[in-house]
């Protein structure tokens, strides 16, 4: 979702600086970027580590969450040609499940500007044991759909993510936002999601006569 679906990273960055001004705590913009795609508890972990507070990784987490759910209510910062690729499965009839390490209360205000079920389901960070880059989150996603991972792809932009679809056993679109992601036998890599269609994403999955994706 984050980076994906919307660019709702700045917001994050925000939250984060916000916080370390907050408590006197150091951080930078090469901290932030560490933090993208990770399980939110990770997060709360290294900011604890990195800022030294005395608050908990949970503590931490929940500061991020009033942070980011606060700017996210005033305004969503869609990606281009995400809710449009989205319409277009949608009436294909393809289903579609949400993989955020996001916890729900985030993901809530974002899904209700979406049409009722544009995601048959929705993996949140606080469902799983094991977050990204840990299988279980697109393991989880494919089984809700009733679909074998081989069969499903994934759209990530950041290394933590893919490696977690990989590991299911997806072939994964990366689309590059904040952070490089480095190639990979089942990555196929596009500058936007803007263009592209149902069929193009078919093409993705089955990929080349020797069963590796079109990485063109």
């Amino acid at each position: 979702m984050d980076g994906t679906l919307c660019d709702t990273e700045p917001y994050w960055i925000e939250t984060e600086f916000a916080i370390a001004e907050r408590f006197g705590g150091e951080w930078s913009h090469a901290d932030a970027l560490e933090l993208v795609g990770n399980d939110l508890l990770e997060s709360g972990r290294y900011i604890k580590r990195r800022m030294e507070l005395e608050l908990s990784p949970e503590e931490i987490v929940d500061l991020l969450l009033d942070g980011v759910v606060e700017r996210v209510e005033r305004a969503i910062p869609w990606r281009p040609g995400a809710r449009e690729l989205l319409t277009e499965l949608g009436a294909a009839g393809v289903p579609c499940a949400l993989v955020t390490m996001s916890w729900q209360r985030f993901v809530a205000p974002i899904l209700r500007q979406l049409p009722v079920g544009t995601f048959q389901a929705v993996v949140t960070g606080d469902q799983v044991e094991f977050g990204k880059p840990h299988p279980e989150p697109y393991e989880t996603a494919a089984a809700a759909l009733g679909v074998p991972t081989a069969d499903c792809l994934a759209v990530e932009d950041s290394n933590t993510g893919a490696k977690s679809a990989e590991a299911a056993g997806c072939t994964v679109l990366v689309v590059v936002n904040h952070v490089p992601v480095l190639e990979g036998p089942r990555r196929v890599f596009r500058d936007t999601l803007s263009g592209l269609t149902v069929a193009d994403l078919g093409e993705m999955l089955i990929g080349d006569e020797d069963g590796s994706p079109d990485v063109r």
